[in-house]
Formats: structure tokens, C-alpha cells, sequence
């Protein structure tokens, strides 16, 4: 109930603000006020991005590749016959020494369990079933697979995961500064020619990239995603485990870690490479869940946030920021009613209201797809051009409905607990690829963006 009735007073305030604006400022105004606060924080984390590489570049630190804490890979496998064990093979082939394998097969109804027995030998991995009567989620899986597991520190993989061998090497040294509580590695696309859809989710990843570089330079609120997170066991038993009540096991865990003063750290250099949804009404699902889950965790931790004592005011300020994601949608849908009742009433000034909204978070998006595009995926400018525009289009069309539907769903409907799992295997060239036949994505040298800290 309070998630409802603080959601409702964050819309509300949202509609006075909107009232404000269009009756006491002229429109013009108005957007110059959205266009100058966004076009300053993106600076902002530009400018940090900049100086952390003029830093590095005049004092280089070293990764410390001496720090080799024990590890416990942690894979859930719900139903993933097709996938687990090209998986698992890939997984064995990273290069470092002290790991350890551990698959969860979560209630499966397909023949997941036996492919792990038939394997477990081959690949020296541990491995255990949850019964049908287990608590259904990500979060509980993991919190189960924690009580054997032996890590220092814990690493996660979906299910559909792959990685180049030397993924934890690359990656562990950034768990080792005191106050860093996680590491997450950048996401990419492994099927990203199969379609529209795919090469679409591709470019986000790589978008979302960018956002977290930047959120990492400014020692922000840098978000786990899931797959390829690093968590150091003593940040993750502070906070108690994963939150069994939550649809977005990463995102929660994220800020409740940083409520309670750990760094979580962004890196792009190492990748972990994952199927795309190759259709439409998968990927609804799975958006929905991430939506869902990302708005309800603020709800959920907003006063947490609020009275903090560790939470460093960087880290506030940032994910606040990054709350009007949510809130946009509502904010164009709303001007777009109050423009076209007063069409109805002959004010003509709806058209340049309602476009210059439209345009200018059309081309926030764009510009920022067209760096990213050329820093991390290296496309030739009139692709980069082309397929920021079509990954614009894709990302308004797919998150603003979502996000009104999800908004209206809190304050509206019961909150039913729903973990929709998103289906892996389904391009079975992809399955088959192993570390060696990854197109090396990492190489993107020309500028630093994983940096020790100084």
C-alpha cells in the first residue's frame, strides 16, 4: 500500500509541475529547462569520464592480478536443456585459479537435471535441484546455491551465458579496492544479426554502456545487470542475501548495497556475451518484468534512500537522475492530453508543445545511440546514423508504453509477484559458440574505460 500512495504522490507532483509549466512559463521555456538539466549531467559524466583517463594516462595504476580471492560461479538453470551445457563448457574454460562451479537446476520440467548429472563429472561441477515446492524467483535460487557455495566472492551467470577465459582475471581486480561491493561486466548481444529485434537489444547494450561508463566515472549508482556480476561475499551478506520479493534480483540488490555504502563498479573492457529475444511478445515480457522491478525497488527503498548515513550524496543525486527513465513517459503522455484538448479548444500552440517534446527526447536518444554506436559496436557513420534513429524509435515505441502500464499497474491492481523467465536456446548456432570463436568486442583501446582507482 505505501509503494501505491508514494507512486501516486510522484505522479501528482509530476501533473502540478506540468500545470505549472504550461500556465506560468511559456513553452519554449519549458524545454529549455529539461534540455539544460539533461544536457549538464551528461556532461557532467562525460567531463569525469575525460579526466579519469588524463589520470590514468599520467599516472598509471596497475590491475593488481596477485589479488586471487576463491570464487563461486553461480548458474540457475530453469528448463535450459538446450543451453546448460555448451554453458558450463564455456564456463570451464575460463583461466584462473581458485574457482569453483556451482548449477542449480530450479524446479526444471524438461531434462535439465539430467543433463547435469550426465556432465558433472566431465566438467567438475557441483550441482543441486530445487523441488517443486521451493520459492519461485532468481533471488531465492541464488540465496540457496549461497549457503554451500565457498567464494569470497560470487559470481553470476545466466544461463545462457559466454565468456573469453580471461573473464575473471580481468575483472577480479576491481573487487578488491575496501569499499567495492560488486563489479559488473558489460552485456553484449551474441545473436545480434538474427533480426530487427536483436541488432535493436545490441545497440541498448551498448547504449546502456555509456549511461554506466559515466555513472562509473562520476561514482554513481552503477547498476548490476544480472549476468557476468562480481559481488564480494562480505557486501552481499550485509545486506542479507538477494531479496526473494522482487522480480529484478540485480537491481535490487545494487540499491540496497549502495543504502548501505558500497561501490558498485562498472567494467567495459570485459564482456559476457548472452542470447537476444528474437521476438516480440518474449521481449514485451521480459521488459516488463525489468520495468516492473526497477520502479517498484525505488518504491520500495525510497526512504531508505532518503535517510541513509552511508549512501555518499554522489550515489543519491545520481539515481535520482536516472528515476525520471519512469517518469518520462508520463510526463509526454500527459502533455500530449493537455495539448490536444486545448487543439479542441482551438490553441494552436499544441503542435509546438507536443513535437518539441517528441523531438527533443527523440534526439537525447539519438545522439547518445550514435556515440555509443561508434565507441563500442564501430559502425561506418551512415549505419551509426541509421540504426540510431530505428533504435530510437525502438526503445520510445517498447519503454514508454511499458512504463505507463507498469505506473498504472502499481497504483491500480494487486501486486502479483511474477517471474517471467525469458527462454534461451532458441538460436541454436549461437548455443554452440565457445571462447575462442568470440569476436573480440573488448578491444576498444583507444580509450580507457575501465580504470583503477587513485
Amino acid at each position: 500500500m505505501k509503494e501505491r500512495i508514494l507512486l501516486l504522490a510522484i505522479i501528482t507532483s509530476l501533473l502540478v509541475l506540468l500545470y505549472f509549466f504550461q500556465n506560468h512559463m511559456n513553452t519554449p521555456c519549458a524545454f529549455m529547462t529539461i534540455l539544460i538539466f539533461m544536457s549538464i549531467y551528461t556532461a557532467y559524466m562525460q567531463i569525469a569520464f575525460k579526466h579519469r583517463v588524463r589520470k590514468q594516462r599520467k599516472h598509471p595504476v596497475e590491475k593488481n592480478y596477485d589479488y586471487t580471492p576463491y570464487v563461486s560461479i553461480l548458474i540457475p538453470a530453469h528448463n535450459e536443456e538446450n543451453v546448460i551445457e555448451n554453458t558450463i563448457a564455456n564456463i570451464s574454460q575460463i583461466q584462473y585459479p581458485h574457482y569453483e562451479i556451482i548449477v542449480i537446476d530450479d524446479r526444471s520440467t524438461d531434462s535439465t537435471l539430467k543433463v547435469l548429472e550426465n556432465i558433472s563429472n566431465k566438467y567438475n561441477i557441483k550441482y543441486f535441484s530445487r523441488t517443486k515446492e521451493a520459492f519461485p524467483g532468481k533471488s531465492a535460487v541464488l540465496n540457496d546455491a549461497l549457503k554451500i557455495a565457498r567464494g569470497e566472492a560470487i559470481l553470476v551467470f545466466d544461463a545462457d551465458a559466454r565468456v573469453k577465459p580471461d573473464f575473471l582475471k580481468e575483472l577480479i581486480p576491481l573487487l578488491e579496492p575496501q569499499q567495492v561491493g560488486a563489479v559488473q561486466a558489460r552485456k553484449v548481444i551474441i545473436n545480434r544479426e538474427q533480426n530487427l529485434l536483436t541488432r535493436c537489444q545490441d545497440n541498448e547494450m551498448a547504449v546502456d554502456t555509456h549511461f554506466q561508463v559515466g555513472r562509473d566515472s562520476v561514482k554513481g549508482a552503477v547498476e548490476l545487470r544480472g549476468n557476468g556480476e562480481l559481488i564480494k561475499r562480505a557486501a552481499l551478506e550485509d545486506v542479507g542475501g538477494w531479496n526473494i520479493y522482487t522480480v529484478t534480483d540485480d537491481l535490487d540488490l545494487s540499491t540496497r548495497m549502495q543504502i548501505k555504502g558500497w561501490d558498485v563498479r562498472f567494467c567495459a573492457d570485459v564482456c559476457v556475451w548472452e542470447e537476444g529475444v528474437p521476438s516480440y511478445i518474449p521481449l514485451l515480457k521480459q521488459r516488463r518484468r525489468w520495468i516492473e522491478g526497477s520502479i517498484r525497488r525505488y518504491l520500495e527503498h525510497f526512504y531508505d534512500v532518503l535517510i541513509s548515513k552511508d549512501m555518499s550524496l554522489r550515489v543519491s543525486l545520481d539515481m535520482t537522475a536516472y528515476i525520471t527513465e519512469f517518469i518520462l513517459p508520463v510526463w509526454m503522455v500527459s502533455e500530449m492530453i493537455i495539448q490536444s484538448y486545448r487543439f479542441i479548444k482551438d490553441d494552436s500552440n499544441w503542435i509546438l508543445s507536443s513535437m518539441a517534446l517528441s523531438t527533443l527526447m527523440c534526439g537525447f536518444f539519438i545522439v547518445a545511440l550514435f556515440y555509443s554506436l561508434r565507441k563500442y559496436v564501430k559502425l561506418k557513420p551512415v549505419d551509426n546514423l541509421v540504426q540510431s534513429i530505428t533504435t530510437s524509435l525502438y526503445m520510445i515505441i517498447l519503454w514508454f508504453p511499458l512504463a505507463i502500464f507498469i505506473i498504472f499497474k502499481i497504483i491500480f491492481m494487486k501486486n502479483n509477484l511474477a517471474w517471467d523467465k525469458t527462454s534461451h536456446g532458441s538460436v541454436g548456432q549461437y548455443s554452440k559458440i565457445n571462447s575462442d570463436e568470440l569476436k573480440d568486442e573488448t578491444k576498444n583501446k583507444n580509450e580507457t574505460d575501465t580504470l583503477i582507482n587513485v
